[in-house]
């Protein structure tokens, strides 16, 4: 199936007109990764040679070395070759999921005009590594997903302006408010659940922990800099009720106000040197070579209408995640587990066994 992936994209200019080459940052990546040019190069798929000019020609740009060599060490990067990968990670992370949900429009729309008028699932949902699989495995019908807050994507459902809405639930007892939120948009009689996949949250610090940062009274000490979510997500609301039942403020937590859209552009944050922790799925941490604690687990889950599961574009997504494949692709995300993906249970049993 043809498909559009639309990926962010920058560049520096000067008078002369030139532009940082992309392939730059690949390579840039690879050093961070590899400590040696050679293993870099090979990585990056181009000769030793090819990577020497390019350091060389945008070293010259910047009148700076990107990448500093080092006899009998191997490679690092630069000051300002760490900062420009970390500027194009966070870039990535923060945009990811906007372009994921135009790409989903215009595939749909292509698609359409390729094999004819389709009937199209759509999906409203807070965006996580899991649900970032879908499209990648929906081939026996048209998805069309689109990315929100757990709050918008359970009003979008009621509203009827999708068909499956994705959210995801603490399993901790102290997440009072956001159950409430949860229990004013879930209809008992009319929703059914589709519980998807379970994974561990917790907190992301720089390799080698340099700050010695393992639990959340660490969050207000004076030399500690924190990354947050932004107030309408799952994980914001999760992290605001672990505070709350350890006693603590997120006043005196320094950066609290600062604010990330997703778990990824969280983890690149710390990456870059721009907070020493975040709060997040450990696959973020994982993703950008961070440490990471678990502190709490949730469920992601999908809800629909129940008139809706007997649609058969419902049957094939449910078929779909039950399948051997999307479960060892979910299995591979750390700190993700596919248990009871595809099971349907009614909304009163969902809070009954969360003690809601």
């Amino acid at each position: 199936m043809k498909r559009i992936q639309i990926e962010p994209a920058w560049s520096f200019t000067d008078e002369a007109g030139n532009r940082l080459d992309p392939q730059l940052f690949v390579l840039l990546q690879a050093v961070h990764q590899n400590g040696k040019l050679t293993a870099a190069a090979a990585e990056a798929g181009i000769s030793y040679r090819h990577a020497w000019n390019l350091l060389n020609k945008w070293a010259d740009f910047f009148g700076v070395e990107l990448v500093e060599m080092q006899k009998g060490r191997g490679a690092r990067l630069s000051p300002l070759g760490d900062k420009l990968l970390w500027a194009e990670q966070r870039v990535a992370a923060r945009l990811g999921p906007q372009l994921e949900s135009l790409g989903s429009e215009l595939n749909l729309e292509i698609q359409q005009l390729l094999e004819g008028v389709k009937p199209v699932l759509r999906m409203y949902a807070s965006h996580g590594y899991a649900v970032a699989l879908l499209p990648k495995f929906a081939t026996e019908f048209q998805l069309d997903l689109q990315y929100c807050s757990p709050q918008e994507a359970l009003a979008a459902l009621n509203r009827g302006s999708c068909d499956i809405a994705g959210f995801h639930m603490p399993t901790v007892a102290a997440n009072g408010s956001l159950m409430k939120s949860y229990q004013r948009l879930l209809k008992p009689r009319s929703h059914r659940i589709i519980r998807f996949i379970t994974r561990r949250q917790g907190l992301m610090v720089k390799p080698d922990n340099p700050k010695g940062i393992t639990q959340l009274s660490d969050l207000v000490r004076a030399d500690v800099r924190f990354i947050n979510r932004q107030k309408d997500s799952g994980t914001r609301a999760l992290l605001d009720s672990l505070l709350r039942a350890a006693g603590f403020s997120g006043r005196k937590i320094r950066g609290y106000e600062l604010e990330e859209f997703t778990h990824s552009a969280v983890a690149a944050y710390i990456a870059a040197g721009m907070a020493d922790v975040g709060f997040g799925v450990e696959a973020a941490a994982h993703q950008f070579g961070l440490e990471f604690t678990p502190l709490a687990t949730d469920h992601y889950l999908m809800v629909c209408h129940r008139q809706t599961l007997n649609d058969p574009k419902v049957q094939r997504l449910i078929d779909m995640i039950k399948s051997d494949a999307f479960h060892q692709a979910v299995s591979q995300l750390s700190g993700y587990s596919p248990i009871r993906c595809g099971e349907v249970c009614g909304v009163d049993e969902l809070f009954a066994a969360e003690g809601g």
